[in-house]
């Protein structure tokens, strides 16, 4: 009848729950407010502003316009392992990837069993450290290694720019920021040099730096390029305004880190609470907390907990999770 009980508790708990992800998650994430934003830009407006839309730059254009092909493109192309390690700046192969996964996960699911955590809970963490840790390791590397790039890319942009107006050719501004520029810049541009050496025309090896690089920043400057192979033109204006865009969407990106900085901290405290109160406890009375895992009432209770956390991590992650 116990058992009866918590059953039925868990169950309304869980249909709370739904609820309330049906009807405040909304509220709380901004879709209700995005949606009514999309409907009034839906809406007829005024002939006064129509012809203030109108007049926008050719730059802000032509950066939504690529931000749409960058987001089309991710959802429709599925990216390789191989890709997603070399984008990491990792030289490994598939193969080493996956056996150093599966020792983590062996390793993991033996030091768990030995402590006896049991057979279930061994195998969930052993699943966690064989598959979930390595993919996460990836992308904390890939996000290291394009921060960098970001960082260095305005520069180099300027450096091209003024090489194009000094009478270098292109390919020779190219070699320049290669020899000078940091990592993981210089090795980008140093395949750039290489790929057009072996007979790869110059626009197509840069369009190919986004595959390696996939942020808009590189494909903006990837189509930049190619563009202007193909049809000619002013290269150093060009290359000059998309310095700018690019030194403005910097600059924007860290006012937005500057703005959400508070809400992150909040975040951060108050999902690390729980599990450190949880270890105080258990260094002070473990005999009291261990019934969380050893009694089926506790485990019920730990399973519960943890469903709820992670809800709400990822409802305050969407909180504060700005694109731009």
């Amino acid at each position: 009848m116990n058992m009866q009980t918590l059953a039925l508790a868990f169950l309304a708990m869980a249909a709370v729950g739904g609820l309330a992800w049906v009807f405040l998650y909304p509220l709380l994430s901004g879709e209700r407010k995005a949606e009514s934003r999309r409907a009034s830009i839906a809406r007829p407006e005024p002939a006064a502003r129509q012809t203030d839309k109108n007049q926008r730059s050719r730059r802000e254009q032509v950066e939504g316009s690529l931000r749409e092909l960058e987001a089309r493109r991710r959802k429709e192309k599925k990216i390789a392992l191989s890709t997603r390690l070399t984008q990491a700046g990792l030289t490994w192969t598939t193969r080493q990837f996956w056996i150093t996964s599966g020792m983590l996960g062996a390793a993991a699911f033996a030091i768990a069993l030995s402590l006896g955590g049991g057979l279930l809970g061994a195998l969930g963490l052993g699943f966690a450290a064989g598959f979930g840790l390595p993919r996460w390791g990836l992308s904390y590397l890939k996000k290291r290694r394009e921060a960098a790039f970001l960082r260095a890319l305005p520069d180099a942009v300027d450096v091209i720019v003024r090489g194009i107006k000094a009478g270098l050719p292109l390919f020779e501004s190219i070699k320049v920021v290669a020899a000078d520029a940091p990592e993981p810049l210089k090795g980008e541009f140093l395949a750039i040099i290489e790929t057009q050496a072996v007979g790869m025309p110059l626009g197509e090896a840069c369009s190919r730096l986004f595959e390696r690089m996939p942020v808009p920043e590189a494909n903006f400057f990837g189509i930049v390029i190619a563009i202007q192979q193909k049809s000619g033109g002013n290269l150093s204006e060009a290359l000059g305004n998309l310095s700018k865009v690019l030194r403005d969407r910097k600059k924007m990106a860290e006012k937005i880190q500057a703005m959400s900085m508070e809400a992150k901290a909040s975040a951060g405290i108050i999902g690390s609470l729980p599990p450190i109160v949880m270890l105080l406890v258990y260094l002070s009375t473990p005999e009291y907390i261990s019934l969380l895992w050893t009694h089926p009432t506790g485990q019920l209770m730990l399973v519960g907990c943890v469903i709820w956390m992670s809800i709400g991590i990822f409802v305050m992650k969407r909180m504060i999770n700005f694109d731009f």
